[in-house]
């Protein structure tokens, strides 16, 4: 799976999650820089991340991962792993 294909699905994840149809992915995009994006909105696009590509975040990767671009980049590498 190349990078732009995680970055849709992530994409897709992410509006439905925050219910935001007209938000576009950026690798910068965090808690904070979107309204519902706060503690619990990050755990829910994780959870929701988990379910659409087959994968877990360790607890240190949910701790430590501060934006979109971390999370897309942890995919791939688990990806590339299988």
């Amino acid at each position: 799976m190349i990078r732009s294909e995680v970055a849709a699905r992530m994409l897709c994840i992410m509006r439905a999650v925050f219910d935001k149809e007209d938000l576009l992915y950026d690798d910068t995009l965090a808690v904070g820089k979107i309204e519902a994006w706060d503690s619990l909105g990050h755990i829910r696009v994780l959870r929701a991340m988990e379910k659409e590509f087959g994968m877990r975040f360790t607890s240190g990767e949910v701790d430590a991962v501060k934006n979109a671009g971390e999370m897309l980049e942890i995919v791939m590498q688990r990806r590339a792993g299988q």
